[in-house]
């Protein structure tokens, strides 16, 4: 058994549907249980749909529902021949499911609404590619997962009922593989014990995955993307990155906690406790490796160098000259908390504190404010944030020279620097 991922760049054309099928018939003969998020940017169309509802714009989000409904059903009309009827059936029903929302006057909180409305573009997408495989005869099987991924009413960022979830699993999704060698379910997406849509937050498609691997026990998880593989930088700042065709599941928690746009922790947990390997590979490559993520310890890696712009400085410093630790410290954490920020880089001394965040301007303006009833509070903004893994000397040179330091941390692996 092997789970497969797909994202939305694997799906968002004619052309990249029907190389995702050209992929998925190479593998003839293997059960796969496969997990497709939605098209292209159609979780950012969706959003907009859920933004005009929800400020009490419902003509301007019917109008942009349209335009979802009208992308699908003129690709429906290209890519699938036998079934098409059935296909369109299908997807004026999760039309429907919206649409039936939107004529309605929101009541409950923005959260709520978000999942019941964005949740549309992983059915959407998976009623066509698996109508689409049966169509040219690879047959497969296509599930609800809010039949069988259970959580909580957390809206936009759920937790999964684990017991409930597999013991699904085990009674609905694993009978199938007796008739077909193929399930193709959504990611990101679940429901409650009332069985209202949730979804499960920053990259939730690849969390599904794992999830399902963890319950069937799957040999591997193989998340198809648009690049090669992983890289020790972000190409489009370094043009010198390379693939890195081997990690370990902590140097991956590693770099997605310093803020590199690589596998997210959610997903690692499920995998590492049960010891499956975890694939990534380019879709539009299907021939490389790409890289194995495992258990297994990795030695000799290059700089892993990740860069975070956008940043802002938060100087902290006492009132009346009173130390910052305990009480006030713990006042602040409980702040960070409340406000949902977190600091990216932290450094306190006898009566100051320095915190480095993401400039999320409304967040930065609760915080500072809140803040300035127990501190003196400072901000700079427009810095950069950069973090690098395996450093050496001569890359922390290169890559700092002529730049202002605001603040630096180093540990024997990491080295992290604020500057502008």
């Amino acid at each position: 058994m092997k789970v497969f991922k797909f994202g939305g760049a694997s799906i968002n054309t004619l052309e990249r549907i029907k190389n995702t099928g050209d992929i998925i018939k190479t593998y003839e003969g293997e059960k796969i249980l496969i997990i497709i998020s939605a098209m292209g940017k159609t979780t950012n169309a969706l959003e907009k749909v859920a933004d005009a509802f929800f400020n009490a714009r419902k003509d301007d989000a019917l109008q942009l529902f349209e335009q979802v409904k009208a992308s699908h059903l003129n690709l429906l009309k290209y890519l699938i021949t036998v079934n098409w009827q059935q296909a369109e059936n299908q997807l004026k029903d999760f039309f429907t499911e919206v649409e039936w929302l939107l004529y309605d006057k929101p009541v409950r909180s923005y959260d709520y609404y978000y999942d019941q409305i964005v949740c549309c573009g992983e059915l959407l997408s998976t009623a066509l590619v698996s109508i689409y495989l049966n169509d040219i005869g690879i047959k497969n099987t296509w599930v609800d997962v809010r039949d069988i991924l259970r959580t909580d009413n957390n809206f936009r960022d759920a937790y999964v009922d684990w017991d409930y979830t597999a013991e699904k699993v085990k009674t609905h999704i694993e009978p199938l593989f007796t008739d077909t060698d193929l399930v193709i379910t959504q990611g990101f997406i679940g429901a409650t014990d009332e069985n209202e849509s949730t979804t499960l937050g920053r990259e939730g498609s690849d969390f599904s995955a794992a999830i399902f691997a963890n319950i069937l026990d799957a040999e591997s998880q193989t998340i198809w993307k648009d690049v090669e593989a992983v890289m020790n930088a972000d190409p489009k700042e370094f043009p010198d990155a390379e693939n890195l065709d081997v990690l370990s599941y902590r140097e991956v928690v590693e770099m997605a906690y310093y803020g590199a746009q690589v596998i997210h922790p959610n997903t690692i947990k499920p995998l590492e406790n049960k010891n499956i390997p975890l694939h990534v590979r380019c879709f539009l490559k299907p021939d490389l490796p790409g890289t194995v993520i495992s258990n297994q310890p990795v030695h000799g890696l290059p700089p892993i160098i990740v860069l975070k712009k956008q940043q802002v400085l938060m100087s902290l410093s006492s009132k009346d000259f009173s130390f910052v630790e305990e009480k006030p410290l713990s006042q602040l954490y409980a702040m960070f908390d409340r406000i949902k920020i977190r600091p990216n880089l932290s450094q306190h001394g006898a009566i100051g504190l320095l915190c480095c965040l993401d400039d999320k301007s409304e967040k930065i303006e609760k915080l500072a404010l809140a803040a300035s009833e127990i501190f003196n509070v400072q901000l700079e903004k427009n810095l950069t944030l950069l973090t690098i893994r395996h450093y050496t000397e001569e890359k922390i040179k290169a890559l700092t020279t002529g730049k202002h330091i605001l603040l630096e941390q180093k540990t024997t692996e990491t080295i992290q620097v604020l500057m502008r």
